[in-house]
């Protein structure tokens, strides 16, 4: 029974009904499919590089080489990273844009920053003893950080820049990956590494009409300062006598909707979901703390943060932000207090859940003055049902004379584009510019989010063999796809700390391929055994999950209100990334590459 309604301030029932509610207003019919793969007409929103010059050419490579990394961002410059300390070289990097980065080579959109700390987030800055300027570095920095990494680790001159690779296949007879590109090369590796991250492919809303619009529009993913003026961190001149919309209100919307507000001659923000806003609070990184770490911080300091976001109780909080807030508050209590049942112990954490909520509600109520646009930005869901976002500016934006917020959750979304401008709730809205902040192909089906064409032995597809679940070991390799590894979200902990996430992959992956070349293997997999013994212990992890996500809003944590068995954010290794590493910590302990097959 519910304790005194009177007493926790809120009506437990109710908040589960309103989040009812909520959730079926915004569910679609069409749930994922709602959103355009970027290819023909609109290939233009994803391929398009605004930071080079147009017009590259060159020959096409015919090579052989050793490893083959598929991509620039931290997780292929990880995977460089960790390869060069086993004294591994011999490898090319292959990357689309026109310098290391990755997201934050295409993210450069106005107020684009971190939103986990520099201190754990940036990578290898203990190896390369760079200090951030701040407590969360915005994109200039990071991008910045990526350069210095390439740099500092000789890869430019192994690296591919402006190329996108079309299909890997693998040739039994020569015992090695055929790598073909958009620039008709045939690289042929021995080892493929596949380092896409997880916001590789952005995506538009399929709002009909979206191709007829008579302005200028963009995807926030390829910001253009040609059109806008200015730079990161604002003075888009560009915009002063300009009408905006900008369609989204995720992650990427709470950061530049200040930024394009603060220069705007009016900005229109189309909101379907709103977004939790907690305080961000940054600050300069203080150089006296800085100056008293001790060697191996930065793994201690990325420990913390992954006991607190499993739930473990820790002595001291070292991140002292908005995550360990959200992890030590919404949480059951530790020690002798501690729930005994599943069933108790899901109740406390449903209603410090409630609690967290109610504050980040009051939050928009004591910032946002109107009163309707305050009751339209309040989220009503569970905490972690869509990536909880922390800024300081979004929500003083929507006071501003030159902001409209336009709520389109009674339609579902915008009914559609004219020539003209965006029609939302029976209205249209006239405008010069649109932006679309409508996010990344996270949840996609495997071989749209990829775009790459996958066949290892025998011509199988990888999408047809992971047609019915992802068949792994740890989630790097899978049976059938000899000397291939993935670095991401599949089969293995889950953190929102993703760079630490992939610097942790990279290590264990950068290790079975220099053993496998130190043994002198032709190939590598893992055997049949192997991979059925990790699906039973994902598998193991599913039970009870499924139910949270099904009562989430819609979002691309659960599919739009589809969550699929499957799915990387269903099919984790949930006690976490420190309890993941321990376990690969002790697999390479053994030093002899159990469940692996070297031929």
């Amino acid at each position: 029974m519910d304790r005194d309604v009177q007493d926790l301030g809120f009506d437990p029932d109710e908040l589960r009904e309103r989040y009812r509610r909520e959730r079926d207003r915004r569910l679609r019919d069409n749930g994922a499919d709602q959103y355009l793969e970027l290819t023909g007409d609109f290939a233009r929103f994803a391929e398009h590089d605004p930071y080079v010059e147009p017009g590259f050419t060159r020959d096409p490579i015919s090579d052989d080489l050793d490893i083959a990394i598929i991509g620039g961002g931290f997780s292929g410059l990880l995977a460089a990273a960790r390869l060069t300390e086993h004294g591994v070289t011999s490898f090319r990097i292959v990357e689309a844009g026109g310098d290391f980065g990755g997201t934050w080579y295409w993210n450069r959109y106005p107020g684009a920053q971190c939103d986990t700390e520099s201190y754990c987030y940036l990578p290898l800055l203990e190896e390369l003893g760079y200090m951030p300027k701040e407590k969360y570095s915005f994109a200039a920095e990071i991008f910045e950080h990526s350069q210095r990494i390439g740099t500092s680790y000789d890869l430019y001159d192994r690296t591919h820049f402006r190329t996108r690779v079309r299909s890997i296949d693998w040739d039994e007879e020569l015992g090695r990956w055929h790598i073909r590109t958009d620039r008709d090369d045939d690289l042929r590796a021995r080892f493929v590494i596949m380092a896409l991250g997880t916001a590789t492919r952005a995506k538009l809303p399929g709002i009909p009409g979206i191709e007829g619009f008579g302005g200028h529009a963009f995807h926030t993913s390829r910001w253009d300062y040609a059109y806008t003026g200015g730079d990161t961190n604002g003075a888009m001149t560009g915009l002063a006598d300009k009408r905006v919309a900008i369609i989204g209100t995720g992650a990427t919307a709470i950061q530049c909707v200040p930024r394009v507000a603060a220069d705007a001659g009016h900005l229109y923000v189309f909101q379907r979901t709103p977004s939790t806003v907690d305080w961000r609070r940054n600050k300069p990184t203080d150089p006296q703390w800085w100056a008293s770490l001790q060697p191996g911080w930065q793994r201690e300091r990325r420990e913390n943060f992954g006991a607190q976001a499993a739930g473990q109780a820790v002595e001291i909080d070292l991140i002292e932000d908005g995550w360990t807030d959200i992890f030590r508050t919404v949480s059951a209590p530790k020690g002798p207090d501690r729930p005994r049942t599943k069933e108790e112990r899901n109740r406390v954490v449903e209603l410090a859940d409630f609690r967290k909520m109610e504050q980040l509600r009051g939050r928009v109520a004591d910032t946002v003055a109107d009163t309707d646009t305050a009751e339209a930005l309040k989220p009503w869901y569970r905490v972690m049902c869509k990536r909880p976002t922390f800024n300081d500016e979004f929500l003083t934006a929507f006071n501003r004379d030159n902001v409209t917020l336009v709520d389109v959750s009674g339609t579902k979304g915008v009914e559609r584009i004219t020539e003209r401008g965006v029609v939302a709730n029976g209205v249209e809205y006239e405008v010069d510019c649109i932006i679309y902040a409508s996010g990344f192909e996270i949840s996609a089906e495997f071989r749209r989010r990829l775009g790459i064409e996958i066949n290892g032995r025998d011509g199988q597809s990888l999408f047809d063999h992971w047609s019915d679940g992802l068949k792994t070991l740890h989630g790097f390799t899978t049976r059938g796809f000899p000397n291939w590894f993935y670095i991401g979200m599949s089969q293995n902990a889950f953190s929102v700390n993703m760079t630490s996430m992939f610097d942790d992959q990279a290590r264990h992956i950068a290790y079975i391929v220099a053993e496998s070349m130190r043994r002198g293997a032709r190939t590598v997999e893992p055997s049949q055994a192997a991979v059925d013994d990790w699906i039973a212990t994902i598998n193991g992890f599913k039970v009870g999950g499924l139910g949270f996500l099904e009562a989430c809003t819609p979002g691309y944590y659960n599919n739009e209100g589809a969550p699929q068995a499957g799915s990387a954010f269903f099919g984790a290794y949930t006690p976490g990334t420190n309890a993941f590493n321990e376990l690969l910590e002790a697999w390479r302990a053994t030093d002899e590459l159990p469940g692996l097959e070297l031929a």
